[in-house]
């Protein structure tokens, strides 16, 4: 008898855990569904009438509307859409053998920006690095700790060597980088800039709140073909990410995904 209640109790502890098991493999599947299905309304978003019609990119069109919480049979989903242009475009300062001065100035004032002292970053034009797929290789360079590529991936992206910074969506960290700009300025030229975005460059850089900076139209632009969609998915116990990275075709304007990863919530954008 005994020996019987041993092997019930294994028997049932088995159960226990295959249940369970089964129980989480179904709640991944169903993340996994909810995650494709808040990424194909998404790209629904970046096909809007208003991106098709105009290259410029603003966050009055639908895209930058769109930012949903929703909930579906007992879990959630959060979506999240960015312009990749409204970040510092790394391409532009490792993709050439000579240094542009003018990048290498808006790369340091961003490292400054985050508290970043890392003379291996600082030095990234010199590092190498034109090669480059994937911002999680900065961690392979000697002296770049976890804690800075961290800080410094939702600011930075590798876009084309010739994307330009979108003063339309730019943050007023990014706004920032452009010159000696303070950050009240540059939270003011974020209040104040027209709802619509920008007519050209040229109104952007004649503002009167940057009277005096000098600042030049290089590298700015008021358009994107790049997106990062974000779909964070909460079932039960169970949660997921997932970051997409979208391009819009240059010609006929239609998103299509170049590469999507399913991180822990808890990680950065490259893991």
């Amino acid at each position: 008898m005994s020996l019987a209640l041993l092997l019930t109790s294994a028997m049932l502890r088995n159960h226990r855990l295959v249940v369970k098991s089964t129980a989480q493999q179904l709640y991944q599947v169903q993340l996994r569904q909810a995650g494709f299905a808040a990424e194909r309304w998404a790209l629904q978003r970046l096909r809007s009438a208003d991106l098709q019609a105009s290259p410029d990119v603003n966050l009055a069109q639908d895209w930058a509307k769109a930012q949903p919480s929703l909930e579906f049979d007992g879990g959630t989903l959060h979506i999240r859409i960015e312009d990749l242009a409204a970040r510092f475009n790394l391409t532009s300062l490792i993709s050439t053998n000579k240094v542009d001065d003018l990048m290498l100035s808006r790369w340091m004032r961003l490292l400054a920006q985050l508290n970043i002292h890392n003379q291996h970053l600082e030095n990234l034009a010199q590092a190498g690095l034109a090669g480059l797929t994937d911002l999680s290789q900065l961690r392979a360079l000697a002296g770049v700790e976890a804690d800075e590529l961290r800080h410094l991936q939702p600011m930075i992206a590798l876009l084309p060597k010739n994307a330009s910074l979108n003063i339309n969506t730019a943050s007023m960290q990014q706004l920032m980088t452009l010159a000696d700009i303070n950050d009240a300025t540059a939270r003011t030229l974020v209040q104040q800039r027209p709802v619509d975005g920008y007519r050209s460059v040229q109104a952007f850089v004649e503002d009167p709140l940057l009277a005096g900076l000098e600042l030049g139209s290089h590298g700015l632009g008021l358009g994107s073909r790049w997106f990062l969609i974000t779909v964070d998915v909460a079932f039960g116990s169970a949660r997921l990410r997932l970051v997409s990275e979208v391009e819009l075709d240059a010609k006929t304007r239609q998103a299509s995904v170049l590469q999507r990863r399913f991180l822990n919530p808890l990680t950065s954008e490259s893991s």
